[in-house]
């Protein structure tokens, strides 16, 4: 995904001096959409959308949301079914089509998935909402020409971290580098605090975001990526994968107890709590943290893998999942015009920002530290100085069940059943395995 963030450096202009547009937009039956108004079509006809969607973060807001549209439109039901966090979401969906109980709007994560599930997608690329779209968030859902999903957001992640904790153990100065990373640890540690809090209990967190590093990290991650395909590049005796281990190993040395029974709400509260200082996560925990803990302080640190402090200085950011419509729905009509609405009416982009904690994908919506907290605000400053770097795992072979394996070896990695080389070695045959 490096080609998408060679534009990155333009969205921060879009994301913090964007103008809330005054004007109504077209729906698709030719009408005005004009903010709280009802998006049309639904007043004389008794409708249901299925709607199948992975972000369990944003489930209760999500319901609020189409309760909202509801009112709004007599005669319209919004079903929402939420599979994610430790559940296999793409087992699901597939489960789901098999069954015959195809949802109506889902989530697809672009390029390989987008190619998995392209048959049953509808074209988008006449949307109203499409011109508002960011750039740098097209690609992964763009297939000759067409547009086949709807962004939900921006994110990023990183280390956060607990700037009191940091404070309490005498650290002024924020670590950029794997020595300064261990030196901050050393520093926690000698003070009676938990460094890391690792949720290795999660597949994801493993097998999508932390070996996502060592290919963001390459010169050139998608030429390496092309490489790997043909055969013509290698991950063992790679110098960024080494790399890549050196932090693994700190995470593990200076983390907490049974990383591997580690589940995403335990790591997210544990750190939440106050019980360790810093946890590998993204900017999507913002909601829970600050329920969790309102008055907790806390950023991102990039996650080092050398001594080169510009090149680690960075955080990666990318399009976490798309909106799509199946276009074999029989309300798929019905199904655009509550993706439209959604992003286009005041009280779409209300819950974008304020609610789910997003930060939007679209130029009319604004996003300001007040309204997303400070690991969105942090993200966007990243963004702005062009200081990122790219998602991959939507590029590996096979889509989630390579991930799953990648997370496979890393857990027997953890569990000292296998050794560095022998969990390079595993990667390379997953890849060699599931490419076409």
């Amino acid at each position: 995904m490096s080609k998408r963030f060679a534009v990155f450096g333009l969205i921060c202009a879009l994301l913090l001096s964007i103008v809330v547009a005054g004007c109504g937009k077209k729906d698709e039956a030719g009408g005005t959409n004009q903010g709280n108004q009802p998006a049309g079509g639904g007043g004389n006809k008794n409708v249901t959308i299925k709607i199948f969607q992975f972000k369990v973060e944003i489930a209760e807001q999500l319901a609020k949301l189409a309760k909202e549209y509801e009112n709004a439109n007599p005669g319209v039901t919004i079903k929402i079914d939420t599979v994610g966090g430790g559940a296999d979401y793409g087992a699901a969906l597939k489960a789901k089509f098999s069954s015959g109980d195809k949802p109506d709007i889902f989530n697809n994560g672009g390029f390989t998935d987008l190619d998995l599930w392209l048959e049953h997608l509808e074209d988008l690329s006449d949307q109203p909402w499409v011109a508002d779209l960011v750039d740098a968030a097209k690609e992964p859902m763009t297939k000759n020409g067409k547009l086949y999903g709807q962004p939900l957001n921006l994110e990023g992640y990183g280390f956060l971290y607990n700037k009191d904790l940091f404070a309490q153990a005498g650290i002024t100065e924020l670590p950029k580098t794997l020595t300064q990373l261990e030196a901050a640890a050393k520093k926690l540690q000698d003070k009676g605090i938990t460094p890391f809090v690792n949720g290795y209990g999660e597949w994801w967190v493993l097998g999508n975001h932390f070996v996502n590093l060592p290919f963001a990290y390459q010169p050139n991650p998608n030429q390496f990526i092309d490489g790997l395909n043909k055969g013509t590049a290698k991950i063992q005796g790679n110098d960024v994968f080494n790399n890549w281990v050196k932090l693994f190993d700190l995470q593990l040395k200076y983390g907490g107890a049974n990383p591997l029974q580690t589940d995403y709400n335990t790591q997210v509260t544990t750190f939440a709590t106050g019980k360790a200082a810093m946890t590998q996560q993204g900017n999507w925990t913002q909601v829970q943290i600050s329920k969790t803990n309102p008055n907790i302080k806390i950023g991102f640190l990039p996650m080092p893998i050398s001594d080169d402090a510009a090149a680690n200085d960075k955080l990666p950011v990318g399009v976490p999942n798309n909106w799509v419509i199946n276009k074999n729905s029989a309300v798929k009509d019905e199904a655009k015009k509550f993706l439209n609405w959604m992003v286009t009416s005041d009280v779409g982009k209300k819950y974008i920002t304020q609610e789910f904690k997003f930060i939007p994908a679209f130029k009319s919506i604004p996003a300001d530290e007040a309204t997303l907290g400070p690991l969105a605000a942090d993200i966007m400053k990243y963004v702005k100085d062009n200081k990122t770097l790219s998602w991959n795992w939507f590029k590996f072979p096979g889509g989630e069940a390579s991930s799953k394996k990648f997370a496979d070896a890393m857990q027997a990695y953890v569990a000292k059943k296998m050794t560095k080389e022998q969990m390079f070695d595993d990667f390379q045959k997953t890849w060699d395995s599931l490419k076409k």
